[in-house]
């Protein structure tokens, strides 16, 4: 038995190593407690001589206790260890998907993030397009108010404008027609009003329109474009001192005489007949030779009548300044024609009549025609007394001026 006991406690020692700090404690304490209960035992047998005889079972009861309480702290540890493996492994796995999500979770915050600024920044566009069109809107209400306050005021302050510039033109350029158009558009607008107040400015207006008509017409249009086609005829008039000589129409010759078939029958009569168609035949040739000869001899010569000496000397280079000399005092008439200015259109035509007479040769159809239309422009009276729309202006300024 002394032998069997270490064996059980070497047992009980090599499963108490394999479980917990709190077994192994208890199972030297049972070791301790069987050996002091085998002591009296070995002592107690050894003064009857029963050394075979053999031990009851409840001795053997504390080994099987502590080696089930072994197994079962062992089977216990055992499975702490599974669960806290499973536990950290579901720990492990649910923090890893945390981590996933939460990745998710901020890359999607970030998106929204961005897409909450970018709304944001359209939300202020928006605002500020709906505040500057609030803006917009309350000055177009505010203007239609102002326009639809008193619209008769405005009407007249127009007319007035219109009246005042009518005049202007007509007193500076003498534009009947604009002054006319003018006051017809007056009328018409203070027409279409229909109020009875407007019947004075009315009247004013129809008196200024009366004195217009009654002018004597000018034709400003039709002597201006005279005006142009002489100047663009300037080119084509002959200088004095052109050397192209006239073209003079030469005479035809005299035709020979034929003789008649008569003539060719009575071939064979006598010499007197030969004689007088040959004297006739030279007759004739002399003519012709003769008229000929005259012809060639007048231009050698040619006499003409120039009252400037100087326009025969002129170089090509003056040639061509007198040509546009002439020009500009052309269009200095018509820009006086146009502004109505007597003296200077009178004093620009006579200096471009004097200028066709010395240097063009006034012989020509192209110089007669000009100088002709030159006069007719000139004949023409622009000395007009202009009326002043002085009566519609101060009816409509009085009309105004009413409280």
């Amino acid at each position: 038995m002394t032998d069997q006991t270490p064996s059980t406690e070497a047992m009980s020692t090599n499963n108490t190593t394999d479980s917990t700090n709190s077994a192994n404690s208890a199972n030297t304490a049972e070791a301790s407690a069987t050996t002091a209960l085998a002591t009296p035992v070995l002592v107690a047998t050894a003064a009857p001589d029963d050394s075979n005889k053999p031990q009851p079972s409840w001795m053997n009861t504390p080994y099987l206790i502590s080696g089930a309480l072994a197994i079962l702290l062992a089977v216990h540890w055992y499975s702490s260890q599974n669960q806290m493996t499973a536990l950290r492994e579901e720990v492990a796995r649910r923090l890893q998907n945390a981590d996933i999500t939460n990745s998710e979770i901020k890359g999607i915050a970030k998106n929204v993030q961005d897409a909450s600024k970018e709304t944001q920044a359209k939300v202020s566009i928006l605002e500020a397009r709906q505040t500057e069109a609030q803006g917009q809107q309350v000055a177009l209400e505010q203007l239609y108010q102002d326009l639809s306050k008193n619209r008769d005021e405005w009407a007249l302050a127009e007319i007035e404008q219109v009246l005042a510039t009518a005049s202007q033109q007509l007193q500076l350029a003498g534009n009947v027609q604009g002054a006319l158009i003018a006051l017809q558009n007056s009328d018409a607008r203070l027409a279409k009003a229909e109020k009875t107040q407007f019947i004075l400015v009315r009247r004013a207006i129809a008196k200024d329109i009366e004195k217009l008509k009654a002018l004597p017409q000018i034709d400003l249009t039709g002597l201006v474009l005279r005006l142009d086609s002489v100047i663009a005829q300037v080119d084509n008039i002959p200088l004095w001192a052109d050397e192209k000589p006239p073209v003079v129409a030469t005479p035809p010759k005299a035709p020979l005489r034929v003789l008649p078939r008569g003539a060719k029958a009575n071939a064979a009569k006598p010499d007197a007949a030969e004689e007088s168609t040959f004297t006739s035949q030279l007759q004739d040739r002399w003519q012709s030779f003769s008229s000929e000869m005259w012809t060639e001899v007048k231009q050698l010569v040619r006499i003409r009548n120039v009252e400037s000496p100087d326009a025969l000397l002129l170089s090509p280079t003056q040639a061509y300044f007198a040509k546009e000399n002439l020009k500009l005092r052309l269009l200095n008439a018509r820009l006086a024609l146009l502004s109505r200015n007597e003296g200077a259109f009178r004093s620009d035509m006579i200096s471009a009549q004097d200028l066709i007479t010395k240097y063009f040769d006034v012989r020509s159809k192209q110089a007669q025609t000009a100088q002709a239309l030159l006069k007719q422009i000139q004949s023409n009276n622009l000395s007009i007394e202009m009326p002043a729309l002085t009566e519609s202006l101060n009816s409509v300024r009085n009309f105004k001026m009413k409280p």
